[in-house]
């Protein structure tokens, strides 16, 4: 059987089954040439349109602190990184952000931020209630990193019902490497307290990080596999100046692409969006993902004076658009792209049924 052959084979049955092993994945990796990464786009595309046809949910981005007591190796917000122009948004700029994303049609908030101590349950509870309160139809999604059982508890019973904790990357050995002082296993923890709080969970990881291997993704692509998350975010490695890791390569759109048809094909009910480091990385990065299987595009809410601050890697794109601007920006390269732009919850299917 030639290499060809095999890898069509391999990747019809996984779009069949959703399920495949190591052995198989790991072949993928290494023996997909163009020819066969055409097909298996094609097949990630289907997959995505039997879901959820041709449509797009835009959720609304609000990036409220880049205060951060982490130093992860490869993030331009890191602690030690002295050059960040610091800020943190207020409970009065945050709901404003939220106004301005619902007069815009936006019905997802995501707020995100660095992890920072000041934002503290009572702060962010109180925050929740009040965006439920003026939009109680609207989903909101939290991205702030590590906390406790008790107080992802609060927060969801506050309203929040999505929560987005990027395991980063599934080799143990390249996690402990990448975030000093953190817990590879304490990430995963948090991520199984968060499904069984009932949240809509988001994880995700990194692609062409320094010494990553074909044999780590594959650890990422099944780590994925057995967590069944509801969401996935995937996108390049982007080298920061600031950080231990700007002097490295960073990884290309070509693999970013595979892996992101390869989780579509996985978890093909998942809500995959198509990340700004892609479309940093490649004029066209968010539109060919599109085309790999995403489904999810995240315009920003921030305020302009802020958001060239929230920095993790350089070169960012969008951060002089005003949100009115963005939006309509992205609606035509949505639609130009042969796809239809929903401003709605987008809950995954499960939640739907």
């Amino acid at each position: 059987m030639s290499e060809q052959t095999k890898v069509k084979k391999i990747l019809i049955d996984l779009a069949e089954r959703h399920r495949t092993g190591p052995v198989e994945l790991r072949y993928l990796l290494e023996h997909l040439d163009p020819r066969t990464a055409e097909i298996l786009f094609f097949q990630a595309q289907e997959i995505r349109i039997q879901k959820y046809g041709l449509e797009v949910y835009l959720r609304g981005l609000i990036e409220f602190s880049n205060y951060c007591v982490r130093n992860c190796c490869y993030c331009g917000i890191r602690r030690s990184n002295e050059e960040v122009k610091r800020y943190r948004l207020t409970e009065e700029e945050i709901l404003a952000c939220c106004t301005l994303g619902y007069q815009l049609g936006y019905r997802t908030f995501v707020l995100q931020s660095g992890e920072d101590p000041y934002y503290d349950d009572s702060r962010l509870v109180r925050l929740i209630q009040k965006i439920k309160t003026n939009y109680p139809e609207a989903a909101v999604t939290l991205s702030i990193g590590e906390r406790s059982y008790e107080s992802y508890l609060r927060l969801y019973r506050a309203g929040a019902e999505r929560y987005l904790l990027r395991h980063e990357t599934a080799s143990e050995t390249l996690y402990q490497q990448l975030h000093p002082g953190m817990s590879f296993q304490n990430r995963r923890q948090c991520l199984q307290q968060l499904k069984a709080i009932g949240y809509q969970i988001g994880t995700g990881f990194m692609v062409g990080l320094p010494e990553q291997e074909n044999e780590d993704l594959v650890k990422d692509l099944l780590f994925l596999q057995e967590l069944q998350p509801q969401m996935v975010g995937i996108g390049p490695f982007l080298p920061h100046p600031k950080t231990p890791l700007g002097g490295y390569p960073g990884g290309t759109i070509e693999k970013t692409l595979i892996l992101i048809a390869l989780t579509r094909l996985i978890l093909p009910d998942a809500l995959i969006p198509a990340t700004t480091a892609l479309g940093t990385l490649h004029p066209r990065g968010r539109e060919k993902a599109l085309k790999a299987g995403a489904n999810v595009v995240m315009p920003n809410l921030s305020p302009t004076e802020v958001r060239a601050k929230y920095e993790l890697y350089p070169h960012k794109i969008c951060t002089s658009d005003e949100a009115a601007e963005c939006r309509l920006c992205i609606e035509r390269r949505i639609e130009a792209s042969g796809f239809q732009v929903n401003m709605g919850r987008g809950d995954h299917l499960a939640w739907r049924r």
